[in-house]
């Protein structure tokens, strides 16, 4: 039986770099018997968490705040590895990638904490014009561990400033290979 697998894509280019890794991914992991759903959050109304700390992972929509996000928490809940893609912005995921992950946080309030571990894993595809992976790295790894998730790798994108400069890369070529890792 394949897993459920959950990509949540920070990008606001529907067709750009980013997505080519993302589809890619997809079908490998597809290919592997996995069932894929996508979130594309430039289309979505995602607010900023609130800080309020009001949220309950026991509920069926477990942050006070009703918006889109309210699509994207049962997902989650019943994934077993989320994808993290995003072209990279000033060394670190795109906004809209940071203000979801932000938002995941109710899913870890309450008396179920139903983000943290669990057997989920994770992976990360990125984009970017240069090669300034560290930081976002570091983030990264940091948000893997606290939530104790299992990394199931990364590909890192450099070197891809306008919409196809990606096309015939062998980084989409390791993204497809890591999605048909998954089993």
């Amino acid at each position: 039986m394949g897993k459920k697998i959950v990509v949540i894509t920070g990008s606001p280019r529907k067709r750009g770099n980013t997505a080519a890794l993302v589809q890619s991914f997809t079908r490998g992991a597809e290919a592997a018997g996995n069932t894929v759903t996508t979130f594309f959050l430039d289309g979505m109304d995602i607010h900023g968490c609130k800080g309020c700390f009001g949220g309950h992972s026991g509920r069926e929509c477990p942050c006070v705040q009703r918006d889109d996000m309210d699509k994207i928490y049962p997902a989650v809940k019943e994934s077993d590895v989320v994808v993290l893609a995003s072209p990279l912005y000033y060394w670190n995921l795109s906004g809209q990638l940071r203000t979801a992950v932000d938002r995941l946080f109710a899913l870890e309030e309450g008396n179920g904490n139903l983000l943290r571990g669990n057997g989920r894993a994770s992976c990360l595809l990125m984009t970017a014009e240069g090669n300034g992976f560290g930081d976002v790295l570091a983030y990264y790894d940091h948000l893997t561990e606290h939530l104790r998730w299992t990394n199931l790798g990364h590909v890192l994108a450099g070197g891809n400033m306008d919409v196809g400069d990606i096309n015939g890369k062998p980084e989409l070529q390791a993204a497809y290979d890591l999605g048909n890792s998954i089993r």
